[in-house]
């Protein structure tokens, strides 16, 4: 693994141009009534909030890092000259955003060596940023986060996102393995940004995706790592524009999930 230097001067800068985006993107919130939404598929949504932040993250981060490459959600993307590329996603989880609700995040993640390296999400209406990355602690809200407890199965839960493609039988394997082989209980919060932290903060063991992008998972990839939370996830076969379906979590419950992955893979 190559590390990957980001000076604490940049981690500052990505933590306001983070913040800022957040701002901009507080803005429509606070103005729902009227805000243009357009459908990218079936409960695919995307709003003038969504292509605005994408469009300050880029400008932004050109600025400040003007050799990188940038990959956005809504269609932006610029070639660099220095391997490195910010993957971005201005709001995820539009869907809660658009219905009023407070789990959605602008999430900015480098990309360098073909992996997820370092790591910004930001959810506004609850004022929570965390960040971090594989040379870089993560930490919420500026304070270092602590090491995530051991696996108990006694209280185990699991967070999971499916896109709304993937097929039912597929949906109805992934609630039945959890329901009947784990014998835990699961979460769906509806943004993946959210359901990576929650893993970090503790409030999860486990994520398990079906149909997630590049641009959902790549900070909360970066940050979970610093965290000792691994994922199934083989990068060298991955392509930016590619759909993700994966489970990330410790060790003991990665061997668990296995043959659901191998199943639904």
């Amino acid at each position: 693994m190559h590390e990957v230097i980001l000076r604490e001067q940049e981690q500052a800068i990505l933590e306001k141009i983070a913040r800022d985006a957040g701002q901009l993107a507080l803005q429509h919130f606070a103005l729902l009534k009227s805000l243009k939404i357009e459908k990218k598929g079936h409960l695919d949504l995307v709003t003038i909030a969504d292509q605005e932040v994408e469009n300050f993250l880029i400008r932004r981060l050109r600025e400040v890092f003007p050799d990188d490459g940038v990959f956005g959600e809504e269609g932006g993307e610029i070639k660099g000259v220095s391997g490195r590329i910010w993957v971005i996603d201005p709001i995820d989880g539009t869907f809660n955003f658009v219905r009023g609700g407070q789990d959605w995040a602008i999430s900015i993640g480098l990309y360098q060596h073909k992996r997820p390296v370092f790591g910004v999400i930001y959810a506004p209406v609850r004022d929570l940023l965390i960040t971090g990355g594989v040379s870089v602690p993560a930490r919420k809200n500026g304070e270092i986060l602590p090491s995530l407890p051991a696996l108990d199965m006694a209280k185990a839960v699991i967070g999971f996102g499916m896109h709304p493609s993937i097929e039912t039988a597929d949906r109805l394997e992934v609630i039945r393995f959890i329901s009947d082989d784990l014998r835990i209980s699961f979460r769906c919060c509806g943004a993946s940004t959210l359901s990576l932290v929650s893993v970090a903060l503790g409030e999860t063991d486990a994520y398990l995706a079906l149909g997630d992008a590049t641009w959902d998972v790549m900070a909360g990839i970066a940050i979970l790592e610093s965290l000792r939370i691994t994922h199934t996830i083989d990068w060298d076969e991955v392509e930016l524009s590619q759909k993700l379906r994966f489970a990330c979590s410790n060790d003991v419950m990665i061997k668990k999930l296995h043959p659901l992955i191998e199943k639904i893979a």
